[in-house]
């Protein structure tokens, strides 16, 4: 039987590969293409020629995403260290050092304190990461992942919303202005996310149940925004312990209103995330096994 000599085996293309990569990373053609400033019948036939080239099927579509089939976990593998030694000749050719990106999501009430002090320490030990945070409200940094804009977040949610690799419960409380307290005011002023953000469905159905009528007093994107209204006697509001503040009182079972335990907090990345996006993710699981709330 003739042999096949070194020269004549097939050579992976680099770009094929870094197609592939960016599809699993991505769980979308539409969104790989975006990323790559291609088109998605490109990245499909890269990802074609590729599969004819292995003589397996490489991803397969699932009911929300693309997943690699087992094949194609053991050709991403290999393709990322590919990719990442392309990554440090390049480097080493032009004297300088190539850094990796890691764009990380967070709620508005956790930039600052102890996260912030947490993402220092990370990227100390991590000279190489560019780490990029992106805070808002947890419907846009959701939707942000979904469009692969993010590698990692950092969401609160309803209970088992999605699935996430670590999750805890999210602790809530009722507060009011310490100054110029409104809970007694009838209807009751309330400081609340716009429509559709997180707590404000609860705050009205709490209050139905207790039979007090309510009005909307005040309404923000901003975490600031709502901290700063109920500090000065705007309304009451629902929110995290760690939002508030002495210009806060603190409300409760002896007012009549309920706990609000519905929520959590989880950590989302991809199956295929790499490791430098895993090492972030293990220090968020750090940092919320201390103090969730």
């Amino acid at each position: 039987m003739p042999t096949i000599s070194k020269a004549n085996k097939a050579l992976f293309d680099l770009d094929l590969l870094r197609a592939i990569v960016v599809v699993a990373d991505c769980g979308s053609f539409t969104t790989a293409a975006a990323r790559l400033h291609s088109t998605q019948s490109t990245i499909s036939q890269k990802v074609r020629r590729l599969e004819d080239m292995v003589g397996h099927r490489l991803l397969v579509r699932g009911n929300r995403d693309v997943l690699p089939t087992d094949a194609g976990q053991t050709l991403l593998g290999y393709a990322r260290h590919m990719l990442a030694l392309n990554d440090q000749m390049l480097e080493a050719l032009a004297g300088a050092r190539v850094g990796v990106t890691v764009r990380l999501g967070v709620p508005e009430d956790f930039v600052g304190g102890r996260t912030t002090t947490a993402l220092a320490a990370f990227s100390r030990a991590h000279a190489q990461v560019k780490l990029e945070v992106t805070s808002g409200l947890c419907r846009d940094i959701s939707q942000a992942y979904d469009n692969g804009e993010l590698d990692l977040i950092l969401l609160k949610q309803r209970r088992n919303a999605r699935e996430g690799i670590a999750r805890w419960p999210e602790r809530l409380q009722w507060i009011d202005s310490a100054q110029a307290p409104t809970f007694d005011l009838d209807p009751v002023p309330l400081v609340t996310f716009p429509p559709r953000g997180l707590y404000r469905d609860d705050m009205i159905q709490a209050l139905e149940a207790m039979g007090r009528a309510w009005r909307i007093s005040f309404t923000s994107s901003s975490l600031s925004g709502l901290q700063a209204a109920v500090a000065d006697g705007m309304g009451i509001s629902l929110l995290p312990p760690r939002a508030a503040s002495t210009a806060h009182r603190v409300l409760g079972a002896p007012q009549g209103l309920p706990e609000v335990d519905s929520y959590e907090i989880i950590i989302v990345h991809r199956p295929t995330a790499d490791g430098r996006v895993r090492a972030l993710a293990d220090v968020l699981s750090e940092l919320l096994q201390v103090q969730p709330g």
